[in-house]
Order: C-alpha cells, then sequence, then structure tokens
C-alpha cells in the first residue's frame, strides 16, 4: 500500500501523529521516568547522555556524541531544514514529590522539567526515523540533546562552537510551563525570556568596633548601599523600558553584633527584557557597584558573570509551531504567554539562527499548581505525547517548507525568471 505524502499528511483535517504516538508513548514514560530517577547536574549528564545515545542507535538511528556530553541525530537526507533542541541537565534541589520513580540522586532533581524536554525530543525522532522509513525525508531535521542549560552561559555556547548549527536555517525548542494547561501550548512573538547575568561581590576592610564606625570602614553599611543602590541606579542610567532588575539572594558578613567584619560577601542576578539594554547594563555594572562603594572606603571585588541575551521569537517560526499545534491538538490549544524574567540559554542559539521556542502544558486541570526550580515540581506526563505531537509535525512543516524555498530558488534560476 502506497504511504501518503508529505503534502497530504500536512494538508489533512486533523492530527497526523497520533497513532504513531500511541503505540511509543508507554514506553516514553518509561524513559522518562528512568531519566527522571537518574538526574545528572551540568557537564557531567554522561549516564544520561549514554541513555539517549543507546535508544536511538537501537531504533536503527546514528546519533553523534558531542565533546564532554551531549549528542545530536540527523533524520532525512539534503539540506537541513530545521534543528530541535532539548536540554537535558538537572539541578542541585532536593526532591519532595514522594513519587515512586522519584530522584535516586540525593540532592539533584529535574526540577525544571528537562527529563520532559528530552524525552519529547527522543519521541519526534522516534516518530520522524519511522516515517522517513515510508516516505524519505527531503530535507535533513537535526535533533540536539544539550548539556548545561542550566549552567551560564549555558551549555549552548559549547555546543555552537561545535558547530552543530553549521547550515541549520532555524532551530525550535520547548519548555515546560506549569501555568499552561496540559494539552495546549504557550507562545509569543519576540523575546519570551529575559537577560539573565550573575553578580558576585567580595568587599574587604579592616574591621572594627560598632561604637567607632568612623574609625574602620563600615562594611554592612557599604553592602546595604549596594543592595540599595544600584538597583536604584541602573533603573536611572538604562531605559526604564527595558525591564532592568536586580535583586540580590545571598548576603553574608558578621560574626557579632558589636563587631564591624573586615569581609563580606553578596550575590544575585541582574535580568534584563531587552537585549539591547542587557549590553548597555552589563558594560557599566561593575563601574556602578565601585562608585557606590567608594565613599565607605571598601575594597570590592566585582565578578560579573555574563549569562544570557532574551530568546527572541520570530514571526514564520513561530507560526510554523503554532499551525503543528492547530492541526494536532486543536484550534484552542494555543495560548499567548507573558515574557518571563527567566533565562535561557537556547537564545544563544537564536542569534546565530530564527527560531523559536513554545511553553509546553504540564498543569493537570484541577490539580495543584506547581512551579519549576521546587522540590515538588510534578508534571502531568500527558504532556510528553502533545509536545511529540506538535514537535513533529512542526519538523515536519519545516522540511515542507524548505525543500518548496529550494525548488523555488532552483526554478527561478534555470529560468528567465526577473
Amino acid at each position: 500500500m502506497a504511504h501518503p505524502s508529505l503534502a497530504t499528511l500536512l494538508d489533512s483535517k486533523g492530527p497526523v501523529m497520533g497513532p504513531r504516538i500511541q503505540k511509543i508513548l508507554p514506553e516514553l514514560i518509561d524513559f522518562r521516568r528512568e531519566v527522571h530517577q537518574n538526574p545528572e547536574l551540568s557537564f557531567v549528564e554522561h549516564q544520561t547522555t549514554q541513555r539517549i545515545y543507546h535508544r536511538l542507535r537501537e531504533a536503527g538511528m546514528n546519533p553523534v556524541l558531542l565533546e564532554g556530553t551531549g549528542c545530536y541525530v540527523d533524520l532525512g537526507r539534503g539540506p537541513f531544514a530545521v534543528a530541535l533542541r532539548a536540554d537535558i541537565d538537572a539541578l542541585p534541589i532536593l526532591e519532595q514529590t514522594g513519587l515512586p520513580y522519584a530522584s535516586q540522586n540525593p540532592g539533584v532533581m529535574h526540577a525544571c522539567g528537562h527529563d520532559i524536554h528530552q524525552t519529547v525530543m527522543l519521541g519526534v525522532a522516534l516518530a520522524l526515523h519511522e516515517i522517513d522509513a515510508e516516505m524519505p525525508l527531503s530535507r535533513t531535521v537535526r535533533i540536539i540533546f544539550q548539556p548545561a542549560e542550566e549552567q551560564l552561559p549555558g551549555g549552548a555556547v559549547q555546543v555552537i562552537s561545535q558547530g552543530v548549527l553549521h547550515g541549520i536555517p532555524r532551530a525550535f525548542a520547548l519548555h515546560c510551563e506549569p501555568k499552561v494547561e496540559v494539552g495546549k501550548i504557550g507562545t509569543r512573538i519576540g523575546a519570551i525570556t529575559s537577560a539573565s547575568d550573575t553578580i558576585k561581590i567580595k568587599l574587604r576592610g579592616h574591621g572594627g568596633h560598632t561604637s567607632r564606625p568612623h574609625l574602620t570602614e563600615d562594611l554592612i553599611y557599604a553592602m546595604s548601599q549596594i543592595a540599595i543602590n544600584v538597583p536604584a541606579v541602573l533603573s536611572r542610567l538604562v531605559d526604564v523600558r527595558s525591564g532592568i532588575l536586580v535583586a540580590w539572594g545571598q548576603i553574608e558578613a558578621g560574626v557579632a553584633p558589636n563587631a564591624i567584619p573586615s569581609e563580606g560577601f553578596m550575590a544575585g542576578t541582574m535580568r534584563c527584557l531587552d537585549a539591547d539594554a542587557w549590553y548597555r547594563a552589563g558594560e557599566i555594572l561593575d563601574q556602578v557597584i565601585e562608585q557606590v562603594a567608594a565613599p565607605y572606603g571598601v575594597e570590592v571585588e566585582v565578578e560579573h558573570i555574563r549569562g544570557v541575551p532574551p530568546v527572541v521569537n520570530t514571526e514564520d517560526e513561530t507560526a510554523m509551531v503554532e499551525n503543528a499545534a492547530r492541526q494536532e491538538l486543536g484550534e484552542d490549544s494555543i495560548v499567548l504567554v507573558e515574557q518571563s524574567m527567566g533565562g535561557e540559554d537556547f537564545a544563544w542559539m537564536l542569534q546565530e539562527v530564527p527560531g523559536t521556542m513554545i511553553r509546553l502544558g504540564t498543569h493537570t486541570p484541577g490539580g495543584p499548581v506547581y512551579d519549576i526550580h521546587q522540590g515538588d515540581y510534578a508534571p502531568d506526563e500527558r504532556a510528553i505525547g502533545f509536545g511529540v505531537a506538535v514537535m513533529a509535525t512542526a519538523a515536519l512543516r519545516a522540511v515542507r517548507w524548505e525543500t518548496a524555498r529550494l525548488s523555488a530558488e532552483q526554478f527561478r534560476s534555470s529560468s528567465n525568471y526577473g
């Protein structure tokens, strides 16, 4: 029996991935639970990488290991149509879900949904591999299993340096979203995340008695001025519409109420909605900190760790994924989401190529609302099947798009057109 063409599949009035996903969904859920039980931190995802690599090989694919950790696999033939990216690292968080497949690595947990992300992309690889055997894909889809998203400036920088985006015309990714119901996706054209940096400050002085602060460097007072005034000064030097935010998560100094300490440490993050403002703030941050501290005579050492720019979704690529969602999940499956103040290193890939990141709904209707980066985060596993359906169909749409575009270019170059 002849198989339908790619055009016929994508012009269908209804879902095209459902039967394929139903066959592999039990396996994918088992895979996700195994990954969840065995989380690994950034740049040490060795078992995670091998688990993905061997499953792809068992299915007859030819994955390629990246330097260090992570891997990728190509499906189809000819020029590239799209890269799909999944992050694979976990967080240093103690799991508190009580699930039977909870983390067996104490203090490490997939609390951001990366176990879901990599499982979805494994499912996409399995589905596209089956389709390619039936009707060979005329363009290549690359699926990247990337390490170290949680460690700024992110494993994406290392992966890009290995050339995995060479020749790639666009890139898609997804991220679990506990505020969106399972069976829906969240999208946004333009910036969907924010820039994010880490700030670490060491302060030193001679120390002294709290009864005589005028005879020494009042370290605690200097730290309080930095904590309060650095965000205020930046808000006057950088366009306020950029949404710049400096928040402190750690301030440490002193051991006694009547002793001014000689050393202190503070750390926090700087986030920004706009890439240009982020670059501007980064250029002046160290100087602002030093100027705020200067009147108090303390020695200041600033470590400003540049993180990631915002993820900026392009219109055409977002439309591809939205159209895939409408076909697979229905017309009401798309939710407009707000721009997050969180950082995401997929941004570096979208500095190289156009693309889009979607939010994959993981909230069970009527159930508790969890938040990511928390020990009780328990996403609805049904999101795996929905994610595979949307991303696989979006990849097929990119294949069809690139095939049509290149055919049109070849026609124009071989005719008297224009």
